[in-house]
Formats: structure tokens, sequence, C-alpha cells
């Protein structure tokens, strides 16, 4: 840095010794070019000073300046060239306006302000002693540009709490301007902003990891940051600083992920999801985090419930699993399936590894690779490890429980932001979480958690069913019907639906259609309320209601008969017909793609025939918006021709 500073520095300071020479050597305009020649000099002394103190200049600002230095003094140096012309012709012909003296000696006095700025804004807080630096010449017509190379300069040189202050300037020029961000970015404000995140107080690293998160607006910004090494400091500080820090963190890796979905990889290798998933489990659940994800050899929640299917002594237990995860104590948040003792889940979780253990091996290690005794309850073991816990947990716990509510409501309400968007359309993501305790805590926050936890645990549910939708291993691993997870999971999701009456509707819609594939052909509880959701409901819900039933109704699906039949014994014929006839566009596709689904499933159904579909698909195949859909070209004249065979024998009734 240093030395390329100085080599932008050498041709400014040869010039303007040639300009001081020149003038000199005047023989026309003496006395113009003696004030050319005083102003010179003043600039080559602020030009070798700069020169001295390279290492401390800021590069950005120096690069400017110094070019539109050097364009001055060349313009200098040929006025004054022309002064030095001998002989009563050339004196004749050489015709310079007086004008042009007065408009170089500006340029002159615009280039010393350029760089005593430039040396005022590179120098030390000491050195400036709280000086006000004002403007350069040069800002006149960009000053937002030379303010963010102020800030960005006390950034780099000023005390702890003058870079707290610059970073919040920062987060306000983010915020206001798209533009304002693309040059802090240009003028290389991520690097000291890193550097406060990881040193400075909390004030300052939050408006730091704040002004990060507002930088990263666009997929080349974002991979700017992550080459910066933002993944590294990120993950330091949601593993060991204050939780106020950490919940702007959790904040900004939402906005990186969302802005560049290439990045959720990255935050992954940092161990980034273990880290929130650690912060939302904190308070949540009560689990012992040797089935938390501490590493690749940790074993799961689902893994010890998949274990005690082959023990008949705590298959009984195992249902009430979820129950048991949480602590009744009031700073605990509730389960949503009701107060059991916290000791059960330990229970049930020693019963059922001293079985296997007691089947594969004479003895049981613990994770530090010692023999330890069997424990009747678990209960001594937990208390045993709970220090080791703490650092298998990779979150540290240090102080966090003496944090106010409101910092760790907030804290969780971030940490499941961050994994919303961490793993949306990731499925290895996806099952890093799934196989934690996040999706446990989805379902205890769902119910109890503030308004904001709860939507971006919605959010992240969404995402993750979404991609076990597509993916049949993520599907079978996470979303067993026998898992206590996902049964706490659907649960809360049904009673959402039930109620319908939130902002988190939307979203466990589309989370229990992603889920379609999972339940069983007795497990008809979810299809009742989807239905009612088609009838009177503004346009997007009886949209998503009715895409939901279509990912149970459709083909794909292999219970597609029984959904069916369930659809329409909950009266769903009846209100895909008002659909289709008088809904919104939007709703009209949807719901007529889940009626010719039905009546080809269910042709013989007698509801169908009274509610004269049949009738309803011949109207449709008319309609324009129909006809030029590809979706139907065979679907509904497949459904149309099943009606047609069933209901030839209609007036004497179906079976």
């Amino acid at each position: 840095m240093a030395d390329l500073v100085k080599q932008i520095l050498a041709r400014p300071i040869q010039l303007a010794d040639q300009v001081i020479k020149s003038a000199d050597e005047a023989s026309s305009f003496k006395q113009e070019c003696a004030e050319l020649k005083s102003k010179t000099e003043k600039l080559a002394t602020l030009l070798r000073q700069a020169a001295r103190a390279s290492p401390d200049l800021y590069e950005r600002p120096t690069r400017r300046i110094i070019e539109d230095t050097e364009q001055v003094l060349d313009k200098a140096l040929t006025l004054v060239q022309k002064c030095r012309a001998n002989g009563l012709m050339k004196r004749v012909f050489t015709i310079i306006p007086a004008a042009a003296f007065r408009k170089m000696s500006s340029q002159l006095e615009n280039s010393i302000g350029d760089v005593s700025w430039l040396l005022r804004v590179s120098a030390s807080a000491d050195e400036r002693d709280d000086e006000y630096l004002g403007l350069p010449p040069i800002a006149a017509n960009e000053p937002i540009l030379c303010l963010i190379w102020e800030q960005i300069a006390i950034l780099s040189t000023g005390s702890l709490d003058d870079r707290s202050d610059a970073a919040a300037s920062l987060v306000s020029l983010a915020r206001d301007n798209d533009r304002y961000g693309k040059l802090i970015l240009e003028e290389g404000g991520v690097l000291p902003l890193l550097k406060l995140v990881k040193e400075g107080k909390m004030e300052g690293q939050e408006n730091a990891a704040r002004a990060i998160g507002l930088l990263g607006r666009d997929p080349e910004s974002v991979e700017y940051m992550i080459q910066t090494g933002v993944c590294t400091v990120f993950a330091k500080i949601l593993k060991e600083g204050p939780m106020k820090v950490q919940a702007v963190v959790a904040w900004a890796v939402s906005e990186l992920a969302a802005n560049y979905p290439k990045c959720q990889d990255l935050f992954a290798q940092h161990n980034i999801i273990r880290l929130l998933v650690g912060h939302l489990a904190f308070e949540t659940v009560q689990e012992h985090s040797k089935y938390a994800i501490a590493s690749h050899k940790a074993i799961s929640i689902h893994a010890v419930v998949l274990a005690s299917n082959n023990s008949t002594n705590v298959a009984s237990d195992m249902n009430k699993v979820v129950s048991a995860a949480t602590d009744d104590d009031h700073s605990r948040i509730p389960h949503p399936m009701g107060n059991q003792t916290p000791n059960q889940l330990h229970n049930v979780v020693t019963n059922t590894m001293a079985a296997n253990a007691a089947s594969k091996a004479p003895q049981r290690l613990n994770s530090n690779g010692a023999n330890v005794k069997s424990n009747s309850n678990g209960f001594n073991g937990l208390k045993q490890n709970h220090q080791q816990n703490h650092s298998l947990s990779g979150v540290s716990l240090k102080g966090r429980e003496l944090e106010d509510p409101a910092t760790k409501a907030n804290m969780k309400a971030m940490a499941a932001r961050a994994l919303w968007h961490l793993a949306k359309g990731n499925s290895p993501i996806c099952r890093n979480i799934t196989e934690s305790r996040a999706l446990l805590c989805f379902a205890v926050l769902l119910e109890k958690g503030p308004e904001d936890v709860q939507f971006h645990s919605a959010m992240a549910l969404m995402e993750i069913t979404a991609v076990a939708e597509k993916d049949a291993d993520l599907r079978r691993s996470a979303f067993k019907p026998n898992s206590p997870a996902c049964k706490a999971v659907i649960d809360q999701l049904l009673k959402i639906i039930e109620k319908a009456d939130s902002d988190l509707l939307l979203p466990c819609i589309k989370a229990i259609g992603n889920l379609a594939r999972t339940f069983r052909a007795t497990e008809t509880r979810m299809i009742a309320p989807l239905v009612k959701l088609l009838d009177e409901r503004e346009a997007e819900i009886s949209r998503e209601a009715s895409i939901a039933l279509t990912k149970f109704a459709c083909t794909e699906n292999y219970l597609h008969f029984d959904h069916s039949k369930a659809i329409i014994q909950a009266g769903g014929a009846k209100h895909l017909i008002q659909l289709v006839y008088f809904g919104e566009h939007i709703v009209q596709l949807s719901a007529l793609l889940l009626l010719c689904y039905i009546a080809r499933h269910v042709p013989d159904s007698e509801e169908l025939a009274q509610a004269e579909v049949l009738t309803v698909l011949e109207w449709a195949s008319k309609q324009s918006f129909v006809t030029q859909d590809e979706m139907f070209d065979s679907l509904l004249p497949d459904a149309k021709s099943r009606l047609e065979l069933y209901q030839s024998r209609g007036s004497r009734g179906f079976h």
C-alpha cells in the first residue's frame, strides 16, 4: 500500500518542481507566473508531506485527489512554459488570456485544499483532535462520496467510540440509498467494518454488523464480502459474542443468504447452522447435548427415537418424548403437547441408549472417551457433563441466562430468520437442521414464541418442507410419521390452520401441503381444515389451500385415492365449484386442477354427481383461460371421460 501511494505521488511532485522552475524562467506575465509558483510550492510541500505519510494514507481518496492534482499541474506547466517564449514574434503570436491565470490559480487552490483534507482525514484521531474536517473542493460535484471517505477513514484510524459513530453513519447512508451502499463497498468500507465487528465495543459491533447486512443487497456485493472473510468473523461472534451483537449478526447472515443463495454452503462450512440452532434451542428445549449436532458422530433425537422402536420397554414412553423436551419452569417456553416432567426425555434417552449399549458393548463411553457408569435415570450423568455440554453445543452459554427477555426473544427471531434463508432450496443444510433440535424448537416457538419468532419459524418450516417435498431421502429421515419432532410440528401447523386468523396462515398451509406425501391413509385430520379455507376466504388463502390439497390428491401422491375421498367427505366439491365459477383468475386455475384430480380418482362419487361436477368441467373446457393452459390438455378430458362413464347410470344411483 505505502509503495503504491508513493508511486502515485511521484509524478505530481515532479510536475510541481517543473512548474516552479518554468515559472522562474518566465519572460512574460512574470507577476502571474510568480503567483502560480507560490501556490505550486505550497502544493509541492503538501505532496511531499503526503509521500512521507504514505503508509497512513487512505488509498481510495488518495487516488482520486492525486489524479486530479496531476491534471491541474499538467495544465499549469503548459501555461507557464508559454510564458518562456523568447523573441518578439513568439511573444506576439503567443496569446494568453488573463482569465487563464485566474482559472489556473483557482484550480491550484482547490488542489491544495484537496491534499490538505487528505492529510487530515488520514491522520489518527489523536492528531486530528476532533477537528472538523469539512468537505474538500473535490466534493463539490459529489459531496456524499467525501462523506463516505471520511467515515471509512475514521473506521480505520479512529477510537472505538468514533469508529462506532462512523459505522452508524454508514448504516444510515446504506439504508437510505442503494448507490451509497455501492460506494461504501467500492471505497473499501468492508474490511474496517469487519475489524470493528471483531474488536469493537458492543454498540460498535452492532452498528458494523448492521452495516454489513445492509451492504449485501446484490450477489456481487455479497460475494465480495464473503471473499473478505465475513463468514469467519460472523461464526466467531455467533459462538462467543454478546447476545445483542449475535442477534444483529444472525440478521446480517439472513440478509446475505437471501440476496445471494450461493453463500449458503459457505456459511454452513463455518458451522453457522449449528451455532444458530444452538441459539434457537437455548431455553426452548432441554435435551442432552450429546444428541445435538455437535459433531458428525453426534446422535440426533431422531436417532434416539429410531433406536427406541426396537425396544418394547420404551415404546410407549417415546410417544411422549416431545412433551418432555421442555422445562416446566416459568423461564422456559412450555411445549405445545402439555406439561410433562423434564426427566422423562432423559429417562427415554438413557433407557434407549443403555439397551443399545448392552447389546453392542460391555461398557459405555462419554464424549471424551472415558468409561462412565450407567445411571438409572440419566440425570446424574447430565449434571456431570454440564460443563462439557456447553462446549459441545458450540455456543458459549456464559452469561446468556442473565440477558433480558427482549434480547433473548430477538436472538431467537433472528436465528430463525437466518435458518429460514439458509435452508431455502438447500438439501444438505435442511438435513443439517432437521438432524438437530431445530424442528422441535420450531414447534415450541410456533405456539409460545413472540409474533416475529413465530413468523420466522413458520417461514423456516415452509422452506425446509419445500426442500423435503423434492428430496425423498430428507423427507423419509426428517418427517417420519412416528417422529416426535415431526408430530409436534404438524400439530402446531394444524392448530394455526384451524385457527386461521394470523399472518402465519399462508406459510403453514404451504408447509402442510409440502408434507402431503408423508401422511398415512388414516391420517386425514389436515384435510378438513384445508377444505374449510376454500370457503369465504381472501383469494390468496383459497389459492394456497387448493394448491396444498392438490398435493394430497394428485396422481404423484401414492394415497391420492384416500385423500380425494377425504376431500369430498369434507365438502370440498361445492367449494371448488364456487371457486371455478366465481373465483379470481389465480384461484380458478388451482381450484379447477384440484377438481380434475378428484373427478379422475373418484369418478363414482355420488357427491360429485349431486354437485354436477361434470357440468362444471364441460363449462371450463370451453373457457379461454383453460384452453390456453397446457396443464389441462390431458387432465381435463380424462376427468370428464371418467365422470361420463360412471354418470351414465347416475339417474339410477351410485354405489
